[in-house]
């Protein structure tokens, strides 16, 4: 049986995944799925949570998992904590799973790869900068459209209830990527065709970028745990075993 660390993406929580967990747990595996530090914190807090922290986080939480192989899977923005803590504990993970997520090369920011994306205004239309620029905040009202267009509308409702503020610093930080630690370890990306927020081309520009991950495809929104939650836990669990012995 394996363990799971799922890390959620920007404005969300560990919360995002529950569905998942409760397939994945009823499967006999292990699952973490925390909230990051800082997020919907003060001024203070928000500044505080850079890339560095949130990757040493993620790095712990595989250090202590009990059960092997160990998957780190991100969503979203939370590709950009699992290749940095992959870089740091790549010996206590067995594989790295990219759910619609930022997987880009050594030295790129999120923020960077926003220029080569080109404009989403459906999505740059629904993000305010809050706490003097330490963080942002998604207009709840719209961010349905953009983030859980085919999700369940009561499960949608229900996360737009729980979204966070969002710490700034972590998209602008280049990842620090080495080939013998991140890229050591098998990756596999799981593209979401009706994504709104990173859009399927951009996606794929990604998988490009950082060539050699196994490539499954989704008939989801951006959000899978909402919108193909057993599809999701299946694909995270074809990921374990993938690499159990």
């Amino acid at each position: 049986m394996a363990s799971f660390i799922l890390i959620h993406g920007s404005w969300h929580g560990g919360w995002c995944f529950d569905k998942v967990r409760e397939i994945l747990e009823a499967a006999g595996h292990e699952v973490i799925a925390p909230d990051l530090p800082g997020m919907d914190g003060s001024e203070a807090e928000l500044r505080a949570a850079t890339l560095d922290l949130w990757a040493d986080f993620a790095a712990g939480l595989c250090r202590g998992a009990a059960q092997k192989p160990v998957i780190l899977a991100g969503h979203s923005r939370g590709g950009l904590v699992v290749s940095q803590a992959a870089e740091r504990a790549a010996q206590d993970i067995d594989a790295l799973v990219y759910i619609c997520a930022m997987m880009l090369p050594n030295g790129m920011s999120r923020a960077e790869f926003k220029v080569l994306e080109g404009p989403n205004p459906a999505f740059d239309a629904i993000i305010s900068p809050v706490a003097g620029g330490a963080g942002t905040i998604v207009d709840t009202a719209a961010a349905p459209q953009v983030f859980a267009q085919l999700s369940p509308p009561d499960l949608v409702a229900a996360a737009m209830d729980r979204l966070a503020i969002e710490p700034h610093g972590p998209r602008a930080t280049p990842l620090q990527l080495s080939e013998a630690n991140f890229g050591s370890l098998p990756r596999s990306y799981i593209e979401c065709t009706h994504d709104r927020t990173i859009p399927i081309a951009s996606q794929r520009k990604m998988q490009h970028l950082v060539p050699g991950a196994q490539i499954a495809t989704l008939e989801s929104d951006h959000s899978p745990f909402l919108c193909k939650p057993a599809e999701l836990a299946d694909l995270l669990i074809a990921a374990a075993d993938a690499v159990s012995p």
